[in-house]
């Protein structure tokens, strides 16, 4: 998942909304804790819906289509409040190209998203990540056409992420 452009600032850190902060950063650790256990990171969606965390994984033949995968799952998410992309990848700095897991996540409405990350290094096929996200830059928004998830109708939200399996025979009373 190599092939990917963020636009990279070395302005100031900008204000990610809250909601945004908290998807993006469990979902790297999430990412970062399969590296250190071994495995690989397969590109996936993590999608804030009322009090729920939806993930969804988007394995593809390229970096084109994981991205087009991720893009149409956000892009049809109806009453969510903020998404996050990670994937595995590198970033360009001063220093040279470094590995990283890398975040992508935006609001609904809003033109543009945040990319975070975290660098690390691999030493004997093992990761060693730095202590803190890093801040990358400005990303494209999967959510920029979609309206705030208070927009939508409960049973809409319901409907499209409560699967009839998952509904109690209580909650039909």
């Amino acid at each position: 998942m190599a092939d990917r452009v963020v636009e990279v600032t070395e302005n100031e850190v900008p204000e990610i909304p809250e909601i945004l902060e908290k998807v993006l950063v469990f979902s790297l650790e999430e990412a970062k804790e399969k590296m250190l256990n071994g495995a690989d990171v397969v590109p996936f969606t993590s999608l804030v819906v009322k009090e729920n965390l939806f993930i969804e994984n988007h394995p593809g033949d390229s970096v084109e289509e994981c991205f087009a995968f991720a893009k149409h799952t956000v892009e049809n998410a109806r009453g969510a409040d903020a998404y996050a992309f990670v994937y595995d990848g590198y970033i360009d700095t001063d220093d040279g190209t470094k590995d990283a897991i890398i975040g992508e996540g935006g609001i609904p409405g809003e033109d543009s998203g945040y990319a975070v990350g975290y660098i690390y290094t691999l030493s004997d096929d093992k990761p060693t990540f730095e202590d803190q996200i890093a801040y990358i830059g400005e990303a494209p928004n999967f959510m920029s056409g979609l309206k705030d998830a208070s927009s939508y109708d409960e049973e809409e939200i319901d409907e499209k992420y409560i699967s009839e399996d998952e509904i109690d025979e209580e909650d039909l009373v």
